[in-house]
């Protein structure tokens, strides 16, 4: 486990330089493009800038998407004592306690470390669960606190935004302002004088995002996967989390407050997707994830 959580520290290195690398590919495709070798600069710069932002403010902001409340034990008392045993169990600080009021049974952890950890859960996973499978359910959110998920995550979360941001703005300065592309452009100098960068670059553009998503997806799916592990561990009834995730995927149904860039903090997807489910979804098929639990050997 101790292995585990430092090779996410090192991912979380791993994950910047991939999404910068992205970034500033972005950035040498438009300054091909528009014949301006500052855009690198500029680009790399307001993209350092928007990550270390969102490393302290994303974990705010994803409350703020999901509608969570902060709540205190009295308010809940059966929610917040089992985030409270489990934080004992495992020797973390208390992280705060949310809750969200939806009927779609979901929970999430967010924060950029375990003395800035939040724990969500909604209204709808409470009404249905038993008090092992909650826990399960609980020690899994607590689980990517542990293992550093929730920094991997919040990075992940600002970068895929930073990367879609940058280019659906070249994209606009591509449709609406390249009226500047072949001004001083008769020398050879910029892409708007070479009809096949113009083209690549736009695509690679286009693609990106996409890039990006995939990235963010495969990234999410092994931290599920671990999560489970540890949130069995941490509870020694791997059973009560199967039992759990296979009500999720029984009474599982999309969030009131959707939001495609934070639908990877969730422990079921929160939005149903469709076809492309597959390739793009930040969640392993919960059948997978019940199966390695029955098959996992953590009873104890």
């Amino acid at each position: 486990m101790y292995r585990a959580i430092a090779a996410n520290k090192r991912n979380t290195i791993l994950i910047i330089a991939l999404f910068l690398l992205i970034i500033g590919g972005l950035g040498y495709l438009a300054s091909v493009v528009y014949g301006n070798t500052t855009i690198v600069i500029v680009t790399l710069v307001i993209a350092a800038g928007y990550a270390l932002i969102q490393y302290f403010a994303a974990s705010g902001q994803a409350v703020l998407m999901s509608g969570a409340i902060e709540i205190q034990k009295s308010d809940n008392p059966r929610l917040y004592r089992i985030v409270e045993n489990l934080s004992i169990t495992t020797g973390m600080p208390m992280p705060k306690v949310y809750i969200v009021n939806d009927p779609a049974p979901n929970a999430f952890a967010t924060g950029r470390d375990p003395q800035h950890a939040v724990v969500a859960a909604t209204t709808g996973l409470l009404d249905i669960m038993d008090d092992a499978e909650l826990e399960g359910v609980m020690a899994h959110e607590l689980g990517h606190v542990q293992n550093y998920d929730i920094r991997v995550s919040m990075i992940v979360f600002g970068l895929v935004v930073a990367v879609g941001f940058i280019a659906d703005m070249f994209l606009r300065f591509a449709f609406f302002g390249g009226g500047n592309n072949n001004r001083d452009n008769n020398n050879g100098g910029g892409g708007g004088g070479n009809p096949f960068l113009l083209v690549f670059g736009l695509v690679a553009i286009l693609v990106a995002p996409l890039v990006a998503a995939v990235v963010q997806s495969a990234v999410s799916r092994q931290r599920e996967y671990l999560a489970d592990a540890t949130g069995a561990l941490t509870t020694r009834h791997p059973d009560a989390l199967a039992s759990a995730l296979e009500k999720l995927g029984a009474y599982g149904r999309p969030m009131q407050r959707q939001n495609s860039t934070m639908a990877h903090m969730w422990i079921a997807d929160p939005t149903k997707p469709g076809i492309m489910d597959r390739l793009f979804s930040t969640h392993p098929p919960l059948a997978e994830r019940v199966e390695r639990l029955r098959k996992s050997g953590l009873g104890f």
